[in-house]
């Protein structure tokens, strides 16, 4: 057996159902399917009868222990040459093992991952919030695209590994949030083989709301700080970026309003005029960013709705992982806390 698929759920049967049904039209074979049912109230294990005789599919029950512990748990059950952690909101196109193997066979990796895209079946909403975690002008195309700021880390919704390799680092740790960056770090730190599988890609269905989205990535912001008390290292430009936007955004909303307050309250012709040159200025960055939003967004889904939803599922991302950012580095860095997150529902959600 040369591939493991290890797949972690929480309450999302619909979902696996899709997932499967992409993997029965796999055209490799060599691969055997693992579902961990992670202490779900609406469990899949009809949907994955479905698949009996279709898929080699074993499927574990479990108290619930979040995505990480799942994953080891699946993995300490698989018997395939390589282990590939897929979240369960993703759905695969016919080629991706192939593309995998043929990755593999070009040129041996330790580790690996592949970047995600929408599927044109996706809602508008998840379309926006696909662009704005992928995007050059959001995340500096570090999650999988071909411009990176930054070297490429597996994500555990799309990332692959040797099963000795796994053992060997002992798996996902116990964070609850940023659990798979911590892996990909200890990795790298191991001095293993990591690269990025460009064809290996999949639909990822990420969040189904903005509110959702924002959790999500208010947790990621903790998460990255959290990383950084383990890992100094880790921190990099790129990831200041949000922070910066985050304040950026607050100083000139700040700047707007002590314009408008110059305007309404001053008696002087010269102060009003000079509150209306505080709001021009503080609201043509943001107009200018949005413009850029909307222009990319619209042209890549040939649409000025998700282009629009576009901008507001940008500054959601970078405004969510910045404010995350700042508090974790405030409770954190400054008064000496503990780790933290705050939102431990999240990934499920």
């Amino acid at each position: 057996m040369k591939y493991s698929l290890i797949i972690p759920v929480y309450n999302r049967p619909d979902e696996v159902d899709e997932l499967l049904g992409s993997l029965v039209t796999q055209t490799l074979r060599d691969f055997e399917v693992i579902i961990v049912e992670d202490g779900s109230s609406v469990p899949c294990e009809t949907v994955c009868k479905k698949y009996e005789g279709k898929l080699d599919l074993k499927y574990f029950k479990k108290q619930n222990s979040g995505p990480g512990q799942s994953r080891n748990y699946g993995a300490e059950r698989a018997q395939g040459t390589f282990l590939i952690i897929l979240d369960s909101d993703v759905v695969l196109p016919t080629g991706y093992l192939k593309a995998v193997d043929e990755e593999l066979t070009r040129e041996p990796a330790d580790a690996f991952g592949g970047p995600d895209r929408a599927h044109e079946s996706f809602s508008d909403t998840q379309k926006a919030i696909s662009y704005s975690m992928t995007s050059f002008f959001t995340t500096g195309g570090i999650r999988g695209g071909k411009k990176k700021l930054d070297k490429f880390y597996p994500r555990s919704f799309n990332m692959g590994i040797r099963k000795d390799v796994y053992v060997r680092l002992g798996g996902f740790s116990k964070m609850r949030f940023g659990e798979d960056i911590d892996f990909s770090i200890r990795i790298f730190q191991a001095g293993c083989r990591c690269r990025l599988f460009p064809e290996a890609w999949v639909w990822h269905k990420r969040r189904t709301d903005f509110r959702k989205f924002f959790r999500q990535v208010y947790n990621s912001g903790i998460a990255r700080i959290n990383l950084y008390k383990k890992y100094p290292e880790s921190l990099k430009v790129v990831h200041l970026l949000p922070m910066v936007f985050t304040v950026g955004v607050i100083a000139l909303i700040l700047l707007f309003l002590f314009g408008a307050g110059v305007t309404v309250f001053a008696s002087a012709s010269q102060a009003k005029d000079m509150g209306c040159a505080c709001m021009g200025l503080s609201l043509l960055p943001l107009i200018l960013y949005s413009l850029l939003i909307l222009v990319d967004s619209s042209h890549k889904y040939k649409s000025i709705k998700i282009g629009l939803l576009s901008i507001r599922a940008a500054f959601t991302q970078l405004i969510g992982y910045g404010l995350g950012f700042i508090s974790a580095w405030w409770k954190r860095c400054i008064l000496g806390k503990d780790e933290f997150h705050a939102f431990d529902k999240t990934f499920y959600k």
